[in-house]
């Protein structure tokens, strides 16, 4: 088992505690990430400051935020939007909300027509997500540091700076996982 899968299971359990733990635990967890990450300390943080500014601009529109659910993921400044919005307008305004924030250089828009999901949903859609990264993290050669993965409605995206092996072996371990019912790759190949 490499260092990082080890790292990895070892704080896992910690993360469920709560309380000032938790943000130790985080710092630790987001230092043993961005030692695998083959994102730049830059492109890291500029990930992190357009999740937040997406999500502080969705927060301040009312009209968008109440009617609909939106999550906003970033890697290597290509965003993907997942959720839903009431009506066709709705999506588009939230696609270009997004598109004008500063270092956005790609937008995949996987947001449906449709009121916002209910919290079985998203807990169901958080526990794929989990058992998928569980799983990721347990195959041999295949570092967990590698691929993000986001789940909406049963679909498991999957981001991350990866070979083509490792992005085919991804597929296929997110493909067998119970509850996953379509993957799409949206993945930078380095080779």
């Amino acid at each position: 088992m490499t260092k990082s899968k080890f790292a990895l299971l070892i704080l896992l359990p910690l993360v469920l505690l709560q309380g000032c733990a938790t943000a130790v635990i985080t710092g630790a967890a987001t230092g043993a990430s961005l030692a695998h990450d083959r994102r730049t300390t830059g492109s890291v943080i500029d990930d992190q400051g357009i999740e937040f500014k997406a999500a502080s601009a969705i927060y301040s529109n009312k009209a968008i935020y109440n009617q609909s659910h939106i999550n906003v993921t970033s890697y290597n400044g290509t965003v993907l939007l997942t959720g839903e919005a009431l009506t066709e307008q709705l999506k588009q305004q939230i696609h270009d909300l997004v598109r004008a924030l500063p270092k956005v250089r790609t937008i995949h828009n996987e947001l449906i027509i449709a009121a916002p999901s209910a919290i079985p949903s998203r807990s169901s859609d958080a526990w794929i997500t989990s058992k998928v990264k569980a799983k990721i993290a347990a195959e041999k050669g295949l570092d967990p540091f590698f691929v993000k993965v986001v789940t909406e409605h049963g679909i498991a995206y999957l981001m991350g700076i990866v070979t083509r092996a490792e992005a085919q072996k991804s597929v296929q371990i997110v493909s067998n996982s119970a509850g996953v019912q379509r993957v799409v790759k949206i993945f930078e190949y380095i080779d």
